[in-house]
């Protein structure tokens, strides 16, 4: 069994008034059913209102079902018994570092976690400097959160999240607040949890090109699982996507559109250094049968 998964899978948002009559029920999840392997990097893609947070927070135990079943580490996220060992198994990262960062300094903060969950001082600093090391945030240490820029934060965040040594850890949007440099060096981050640590990774992500790297890509729409493959098998299905109101990679696009119009190029492509693998030779046979003539 994978260390997430979700069997029939609903819950709803109920709206009520002031005197706590039902208004209305809004479907966030419905009938999803997934499981995700151990040390697995996975990314959940979807437009907004698709689900991908709801189910984010089913995985961490802030939410419950309305109905059906998640299970981390085989542990049922309605038994109460078991909610802190599901959130010390699965670790949960936030879209803003500030609503996460309490601590007066970076190793205040990172230690935090593990000083809520019991651990002795001794293994608590020995978790700081390890989670901090993992991050690349050993020198900021002594630095107040308040100085640093959002994508040492959110690194931040991330190294308070190891430290209580999760086997998972959920990314709900984390770089949406970031600029195109943070949102790199958060993601090269992740990845390097993911191959060195073997942390099981779930990325929910709206921008296409953090899944490509991925071991697997999950498309949510209206609370199901609507496709299910590798980045390579998701993005070469450009209309599809699209069908979804979601973009895709420029360069996955671009070589859609470069074979659409009959170049000899695959569907599918993930990076520019592919595309010119297959275009480089088209285009030097071309000029030289155009020299020919």
């Amino acid at each position: 069994m994978g260390i997430i998964k979700a069997v029939n899978l609903i819950f709803d948002y109920i709206k009520r008034d002031e005197e706590e009559r039902v208004e209305g029920v809004d479907r966030a999840l419905d009938g999803l059913s997934l499981e995700i392997e151990d040390g697995s990097f996975v990314a959940i893609l979807g437009h907004n209102g698709s689900g991908k947070s709801t189910f984010a927070k089913q995985v961490n135990g802030i939410l419950t079902p309305t109905d059906g079943t998640v299970l981390i580490s085989g542990m049922d996220t309605r038994d109460e018994g078991h909610i802190w060992d599901i959130r010390k198994t699965a670790g949960m990262v936030f879209q803003n570092p500030d609503n996460q960062i309490i601590g007066n300094t970076v190793e205040e903060d990172v230690g935090f976690g593990p000083e809520n969950l019991g651990v002795p001082t001794e293994e608590i600093w020995k978790r700081v400097d390890e989670s901090l090391e993992a991050v690349g945030m050993t020198a900021y240490r002594l630095k107040s959160p308040n100085k640093l820029s959002g994508g040492q934060k959110q690194r931040v965040s991330i190294a308070g999240v190891m430290a209580m040594k999760p086997q998972c850890i959920i990314l709900d949007e984390p770089t949406a607040m970031l600029d195109p440099n943070g949102r790199k060096d958060v993601i090269r981050t992740v990845h390097e949890l993911n191959r060195q640590e073997g942390i099981t990774v779930l990325l929910i992500t709206h921008y296409m090109e953090e899944a490509v790297d991925a071991d697997r890509v999950i498309v949510m729409d209206e609370g199901r699982v609507v496709m299910d493959g590798t980045p390579r098998e998701i993005f070469s299905r450009v209309k599809e996507l699209k069908k979804y109101r979601l973009d895709v990679p420029q360069v996955t696009e671009l070589a859609d559109e470069l074979a659409g119009a009959g170049l000899p190029v695959s569907r599918g492509v993930l990076t520019m250094d592919e595309l010119l693998a297959q275009l480089v030779p088209y285009m030097k046979e071309h000029m030289t049968c155009q020299s020919k003539q």
